[in-house]
């Protein structure tokens, strides 16, 4: 091609937004089907939301979290795969698997990439006339501060809802005094194995908002710390009652591990380094000299604490897609296809299942949300379902719709019980013992984000 052509729409490269498990795994996808990918990551290297929980141990083994084409291109490398049966940490996810495998895809993968606008060429999200022949203009800012425009034939967004973490007050906007107060809040799992972090807690009485596999964790790690330092407390702030699924499947969890999370943060609720504040929705932060008070909506006053840990679930960001023509679901802000296969709203007992392009389509043709942030505001993911989200994908962008209406995956088959998510308490007692399954169990795709197990702390 000379230097004063023009490049067809076919001889773009298909932008990836997002270098995690997910971007990178699309990526390798692509390279296996001739297509040209260009993975924008806004981080200084692979894994960068991954990297801020790596001292957090998942509860999906490496057998579940590495993806078979990618695999295919390590493996000339000399790249071994860990033993599929160990449970790696964040950190060892990020160092053994999606360093190494940004590093072969070499300068496919640009970082200190930011995203800060898709469109589609020349046309707004009004204009109609033309608009399906126009390739992508994906607006980035380089860390040197100069504006760039990328072309491309179609956009995966992997970029996940790490950075959007949800706030602490109820009705999903930040607690009056919220912000104000924000020097005793954390909105991640903390690393008590840092001394400084560990010394901000250390006979501290901590807060710890949600009611998640990462709140779980966050439980578990505060009992451990009870244990050497006295004083230590969490107080877990629940919006709903506790009902024989609130601590999860336990042993009857098809994740054994995720199973015994929810048993550790039970056992630090009966061994009393743990209370629980149940039905409580905060709407205000108070200050109590150098401590807080929380407030719930009926005016309800826990005792002060010193800090707060709020994980609440994570949610999009969509401000970069504002001239993108998206078919997103009112309340879940995931595509509409796939919002009533996960909405914890209404699946109390059922499951989620393995989905692709046509899940994952929009009015927009050529725009893909994937992984984590293709949920939207549901709580609950696996590394599995991504990877066949982004198969399934770029088998449709190289014509093989046969290959991307086909399922390659199977889940399995948990029932879901009082999933994360549901605001009011159960109408029976056989929801609220989890009778509508065999046992009490938690979601069949089932992780908030990090995936957590035993031994994160």
């Amino acid at each position: 091609m000379s230097i004063n052509s023009v490049p067809t729409t076919d001889q773009l490269p298909v932008v990836v937004i997002g270098a995690g498990p997910v971007g990178l795994a699309a990526a390798a996808h692509l390279v296996e089907r001739g297509i040209e990918p260009l993975v924008l990551e806004a981080g200084p290297s692979a894994g960068t939301a991954v990297r801020d929980w790596v001292h957090v141990r998942l509860f999906s083994p490496w057998s579940e979290i590495t993806d078979p084409a990618a695999e295919k291109l390590l493996a000339p490398t000399g790249w071994t795969r860990p033993d599929g049966s160990a449970y790696p940490t964040g950190g060892d996810w990020a160092e053994r698997y999606l360093q190494p495998l940004a590093d072969v895809l070499g300068d496919k993968v640009r970082y200190g990439a930011t995203v800060a606008g898709v469109a589609r060429a020349g046309r707004d999200r009004i204009v109609d006339s033309g608009r399906d022949e126009q390739s992508f203009t994906v607006h980035i800012l380089p860390a040197d501060g100069r504006e760039e425009r990328i072309s491309a034939r179609a956009v995966i967004d992997a970029s996940g809802t790490w950075s959007t973490p949800g706030p602490l007050g109820a009705d999903g906007l930040p607690a009056l005094g919220e912000k104000s107060s924000s020097r005793h809040l954390t909105y991640r799992v903390p690393d008590l194995g840092d001394p400084a972090v560990r010394a901000r807690y250390a006979g501290k009485r901590t807060a710890v908002v949600g009611s998640g596999a990462s709140a779980f964790t966050a439980l578990a790690c505060l009992a451990d710390l009870a244990e050497d330092e006295p004083g230590t407390h969490a107080v877990w702030i629940l919006r709903r009652g506790i009902t024989g699924s609130t601590f999860g499947g336990g042993e009857a969890d098809q994740l054994p591990a995720r199973g015994a999370l929810g048993l550790r943060a039970k056992a630090a609720v009966e061994a009393g380094h743990a209370s629980a504040a149940t039905g409580f929705r905060t709407q205000a932060v108070e200050r109590d000299g150098d401590r807080l008070v929380l407030v719930d909506e009926d005016g309800r006053r826990l005792d002060p604490v010193d800090e707060v840990i709020v994980l609440t679930g994570f949610r999009p960001d969509l401000s970069f897609l504002s001239e993108i023509r998206l078919g997103l679901d009112d309340r879940l802000q995931a595509p509409t296809a796939l919002a009533p296969l996960i909405d914890p709203n209404v699946h109390s007992c059922g499951t989620v299942y393995p989905h692709g392009v046509n899940e994952l389509s929009h009015p927009e043709q050529g725009i893909y949300l994937v992984g984590m942030k293709s949920y939207g505001r549901a709580p609950t993911f696996l590394a599995m379902t991504g990877y066949e989200q982004v198969r399934s994908i770029t088998a449709a962008l190289a014509g093989d719709h046969e290959a991307a209406e086909r399922v390659e995956l199977t889940l399995p088959e948990t029932g879901v019980c009082g999933g994360a998510g549901l605001f009011e308490e159960p109408e029976n007692a056989e929801q609220a013992a989890g009778g509508c399954c065999s046992a009490p169990s938690t979601l069949q795709i089932g992780i908030d984000t990090p995936a957590t197990s035993p031994g994160g702390c």
